[in-house]
C-alpha cells in the first residue's frame, strides 16, 4: 500500500509540471504565434504582441506598452481593434464576465487563453487565479462555463494573490 501511494506521489510530481509545460509554454506559444501581430495583447507580462501591448504593471521594455489602472473601463474606443490576445490572465480577475464584456466592447474579436482542467497545477492554482474554467480547451473566442475557484479568496486574503508575469 506504501508503495503504491509512493508511486502515485512520483508520478504527479513529475506529471502535473510536464502537462503545464505542454499547456502554458507548448500549446499556448502556438495561439500566441497564431498571429504575427494582435493588435491588443491584454495583460501581457514579458510577451510582445506586436500591436498595443496592456499590463498593470511594466515586468519589462516592451513597445507600445500602456500601463492601466482599471481593466474594466479600459483606455481604448468601441471596437478600436480588430484582434485581441488575452492569455492567460482572466482566470486572475475578480469579475471574468465584466472584463470579457470589456474586452468585446474594445475589439472585434478576443481569442481567451485559459488553464484546461487537464493542466492541474494552473487550473487549481489557489495562489493566483480566482476563477477555475470548465473546459478542456486552452483556446476560446466566448467565455466558457467557470466558477469560482474554490478556496481561492480564503488564500488570497491570507497570503495575498501572487502574480507571476
Amino acid at each position: 500500500m506504501l508503495f503504491a501511494l509512493l508511486s502515485l506521489a512520483a508520478a504527479l510530481v513529475l506529471l502535473l509540471p510536464s502537462l503545464n509545460w505542454l499547456s502554458y509554454r507548448v500549446m499556448g506559444g502556438i495561439i500566441r504565434k497564431r498571429r504575427a501581430v494582435w493588435d491588443l495583447n491584454i495583460c501581457c507580462g514579458k510577451t510582445d504582441g506586436g500591436g498595443i501591448n496592456v499590463d498593470i504593471v511594466k515586468h519589462i521594455e516592451l513597445p507600445n506598452l500602456v500601463i492601466v489602472d482599471e481593466i474594466y473601463h479600459l483606455p481604448f474606443s468601441s471596437l478600436q481593434f480588430e484582434h485581441t490576445l488575452c492569455s492567460h490572465t482572466i482566470e486572475h480577475v475578480q469579475d471574468p464576465v465584466a472584463f470579457f464584456e470589456e474586452l468585446r466592447r474594445v475589439s472585434q474579436e478576443v481569442t481567451l487563453v485559459v488553464p484546461p482542467l487537464w493542466d492541474l497545477s494552473a487550473a487549481l492554482n489557489v495562489f493566483e487565479h480566482r476563477t477555475l474554467f470548465l473546459t478542456f480547451r486552452k483556446e476560446h473566442h466566448r467565455l466558457p462555463p467557470h466558477i469560482a475557484l474554490p478556496f481561492a479568496r480564503r488564500v488570497q486574503e491570507l497570503v495575498g494573490q501572487k502574480i507571476r508575469a
